[in-house]
């Protein structure tokens, strides 16, 4: 035990209290180097290459575009060049580093044996605009692909075009539009639970509807008396998640479901959980309509840095025939054809439109059908049971250092969330995710669901091997008691990353995205 850790856990390796700082005269720390920014390393007036010289030619053809001055381009050296990109990267957190515990986002181990199959020839070059006649092992992919995520949902149809959750989403709220519009029955009103995501009311919102909230109970679920006392002939739809963002299934969806379509209204699913429940729940049993599936959460493709992520749109019966184009489809000779525009007034009459330019995310698609043939469906539901279990045991770990809103009422499903009710005066969420840097980690989610207060929730996935859990464990349980003890150090972490704590807001607010060279 000692001041930091009286609790008696063991801290994460290498933790020790913090007394002071040791500056050089580089700012380096060993290996993690300061770097500057490539205008200060290079110079204009020298090259890295060298270039034959360039006859003269006429450059009156462009006109008021030609450039006056040379660009002030940096020229490097080779080893100058790799070196400055090398330092960058030893500064990035991944997956291949450790646990990635961001609450809602699903990061996890991305297999070895996918990535080799998305690089497989045939699969790594094959091109969009290529004839259709010459791709068809990949709309073969595609095809089989679309039929296993039909099955896992106990959906009617899929949308694979989407390129993410929020397009994913706005692809279903289309549909749920073209649906009613080909009933001429205009309505305005989406319903969003508090327990939903945060993208889902600025989807709604980007499609047209007026966004009405409803509330959570005690429990942290929709209260179904507040959402039905709502329905009406002007609710288009309601937008759920589950299970929700407090980490718990919403027991009540077949019920909601069953309303909302009495009213003629459809309902959306968020599937961005769905990790938590594949090869175990079906969406479309509990009367969802349209939801979309990340595949770089479950299906463990490559997740983070803006993408590339694919969100196919799973539909109901009902909104199959809106979904939109383009979209493959087995003919009686085996062959797979890929339904467009030119196809749709006898195929496909009333799809509402495209979502992209081209057929979706080629290399998500392999990674995904690898991970689920290399599963099968037996090992999609030990998925689902695993991811649930390592959270639940994160919770169990932890709540009786860290304030669990809704822990003593049960179990959690994929992620665990706790408050910072119990820290000293002063102190936030913010000070144990920012002391979480120093003790090697990515900070969990934070402030997020807005129904709790300081938010913090944590996704363990089923890829945490429970070595790996504990030390986690051990470095929450020592951040937690230094915040409730009031430990100064904690307010100006992190000490040991290569930046200090920012003003996010000001970043956020006023960010500086150009160099201006002096």
């Amino acid at each position: 035990m000692n001041e930091l850790n009286p609790s008696g856990w063991r801290p994460a390796m290498g933790t020790a209290p913090i007394t002071r700082e040791i500056e050089t005269f580089t700012g380096n720390r060993a290996l993690q180097l300061e770097e500057a920014l490539l205008f200060e390393i290079g110079s204009s007036d020298r090259s890295g290459v060298d270039f034959d010289v360039v006859a003269d030619f006429d450059l009156s053809a462009l006109g008021p575009n030609v450039r006056k001055t040379a660009p002030n381009l940096p020229g490097l050296s080779e080893p100058e060049t790799v070196r400055h990109y090398t330092r960058l990267s030893r500064q990035n957190y991944a997956i291949d580093l450790g646990v990635f515990p961001l609450g809602s986002c699903t990061m996890k181990h991305n297999p070895r044996l996918d990535e080799k199959v998305a690089r497989m020839p045939g699969f790594a070059d094959v091109h969009p605009l290529q004839p259709v006649q010459t791709v068809q092992g990949a709309l073969s992919a595609i095809n089989e692909l679309a039929v296993w995520l039909i099955k896992l949902t106990g959906m009617h149809g899929v949308a694979m075009t989407p390129k993410a959750g929020a397009h994913g989403e706005l692809c279903g709220l289309l549909c749920i539009r073209a649906a009613l519009e080909a009933k001429g029955d205009p309505r305005e009103v989406i319903l969003v639970p508090e327990s939903a995501h945060g993208t889902n009311p600025a989807t709604a919102a980007f499609a047209g509807y007026r966004v009405e909230n409803i509330p959570a109970t005690a429990d942290g679920r929709v209260d179904v008396t507040a959402l039905t006392a709502r329905l009406g002939p002007d609710v288009a739809g309601v937008m759920i998640t589950n299970p929700n963002t407090c980490g718990l299934f919403e027991r009540d969806l077949k019920v909601i479901a069953d309303a909302v379509h009495a009213v003629g209204g459809y309902v959306y699913c968020d599937g961005a959980n769905f990790n938590a429940i594949v090869g175990r729940v079906r969406p479309g049993d509990l009367g969802v309509d349209a939801m979309h599936i990340n595949l770089h959460k479950t299906f463990s493709t490559p997740h983070g840095g803006g993408g590339p992520g694919s969100g196919p749109v799973v539909l109901s019966e009902a909104l199959s025939p809106f979904g939109p184009l383009p979209f493959t489809a087995r003919q009686v000779d085996g062959s797979i054809k890929l339904i467009e525009e030119e196809d749709a007034d006898l195929e496909h009459p009333q799809a509402f439109g495209r979502m992209c330019a081209f057929h979706g995310q080629m290399g998500m698609y392999t990674r995904a059908l690898a991970y689920i043939l290399s599963h099968g469906a037996d090992g999609l539901r030990q998925v689902s049971g695993d991811a649930v279990l390592n959270a639940n045991y994160v919770l169990r770990s932890l709540d009786d250092v860290l304030e669990a809103p809704f822990g003593p009422a049960g179990h959690c499903m994929h992620e665990a969330l706790f408050s910072d009710d119990g820290f000293a005066d002063g102190f936030s969420t913010l000070d144990l995710a920012k002391g979480l840097i120093d003790e090697g980690y990515h900070p969990m989610t934070v402030y997020f669901p807005l129904v709790v207060h300081g938010a913090m929730l944590v996704e363990p996935t089923e890829t945490e091997s429970k070595a790996g859990l504990d030390q986690f464990i051990g470095a929450m349980r020592s951040l937690a008691e230094r915040a409730k003890a009031g430990d100064e150090l904690l307010k100006s972490a992190p000490h040991l990353a290569p930046r200090r704590r920012l003003d996010e807001t000001l970043a956020a607010r006023k960010p500086k995205l150009v160099y201006k060279h002096a």
